[in-house]
């Protein structure tokens, strides 16, 4: 018999965070996300407490955690797309339909009892979080924004009356051949020209975020503002979020492109691999684990593509194509030896098509999915 039981207590609490990381324990393609950052979501000014309501069950066979998963009900995303939805996220379960089943019916009721009309997921509380279930490439090491799942997930999800809601591709590329390089930066120097348009630069990090973070919010916002699970920003994420980033970001792969008046108008955002560093230590920042993430952002062995934003104005005139040349030309002399782009919805083909030149293997594939409340 299933047990299903609100996430309460601080033990409880304790099997929520660990179960997903025994479940995965020795998996070689695994990456856990920061035990800390996890921890805070049961806290009252988590940084999402402001737009989003959120629960966690646990699923106990004769006495043993065989399952858990979060409901969240994102009202800054409802209100934004006009829908009544809540989310899924941090399911974990093993092979076992009747676990699986249990859980999210406790998730539906809870979205019953808030009035909603759907349930949607594997979706965090916003499209900053890891989102999408795998569906291909579980031979694929897992990169540190996005999570890995066993192939049997899929099964269980669909079985209880999930369809496809969107689905995400994710690349390996490599730095394109010298000749296209060169062509690139011939013809996007014309039109940094012909804008008025150059590079901005930092002495370090510090000074960088220093400079630029509050225009980056604001490029985000505007690029991605029709984008699938998008939501506004608000202050605490902001904040939460340039933590984060000063302690990975390496310069090396970052770039600004700022106008006459020194306003960023465009900016590509990357990450050195960290995550086989968090491997052994669960997501836990030991000292250990700190020396080995220090030790790959400073020579990596893959970069993540995280984010690349072009103000509206800026679209289809050549400015993007200057940004990539720069990223690109620092992956090829850098000490990685290829690049993940992360997540692109299959049917942007702006974003997907930009990267045919960069030998791209698609290797892994994500889904979300939606299911009416009955």
């Amino acid at each position: 018999m299933v047990v299903i039981q609100e996430v309460k207590t601080r033990k409880q609490k304790k099997q929520f965070l660990n179960f997903g990381l025994n479940l995965y324990k020795d998996n070689p393609y695994f990456i856990p996300p920061l035990y800390g950052n996890e921890k805070k979501l049961f806290g009252n000014n988590h940084d999402y407490c402001d737009q989003a309501e959120s629960v966690f069950y646990l699923a106990y066979r004769d006495g043993k955690v065989v399952g858990r998963i979060s409901g969240i009900l994102q009202k800054a995303s409802n209100e934004k797309w006009k829908q009544q939805r809540v989310r899924f996220t941090r399911f974990d379960c093993i092979d076992d339909q009747e676990v699986a089943n249990a859980l999210f019916d406790a998730v539906e009721q809870w979205a019953k009892e808030k009035g909603m009309k759907e349930i949607v997921g594997p979706l965090g509380y916003s499209d900053m979080e890891r989102e999408g279930l795998l569906i291909e490439g579980f031979d694929q090491l897992n990169t540190f924004e996005e999570q890995y799942n066993y192939e049997y997930y899929q099964k269980l999800i669909e079985n209880y009356g999930f369809q496809k809601d969107v689905d995400w591709l994710e690349c390996r590329i490599t730095a394109p051949n010298d000749e296209y390089l060169e062509k690139v930066k011939r013809v996007s120097q014309k039109s940094m020209e012909r804008f008025g348009l150059h590079f901005g630069e930092a002495k370090n990090t510090k000074d960088f975020l220093k400079k630029y973070a509050n225009d980056f919010f604001h490029i985000i916002d505007e690029t991605y503002a029709h984008i699938y699970g998008s939501v506004p920003f608000t202050e605490k994420m902001k904040k939460s979020i340039m933590k984060d980033f000063g302690l990975v970001i390496n310069l090396n792969y970052v770039a600004v492109i700022l106008d006459k008046n020194e306003k960023p108008i465009c900016f590509g955002l990357a990450f050195p691999g960290f995550g086989k560093a968090l491997q052994k230590s669960g997501g836990r920042l030991t000292l250990c684990t700190l020396f080995k993430v220090l030790h790959a952002i400073k020579k990596p062995d893959s970069i993540d593509l995280a984010l690349i934003g072009v103000l509206p104005e800026y679209r289809m005139k050549g400015v993007s194509h200057a940004l990539f040349a720069k990223m690109a030309e620092r992956l090829k002399y850098s000490t990685a030896k290829y690049a993940e782009t992360n997540l692109m919805l299959d049917y942007n083909y702006n974003i997907i098509n930009q990267w045919k030149n960069f030998n791209p293997v698609q290797h892994k594939k994500r889904r979300a999915y939606v299911k009416e409340i009955q």
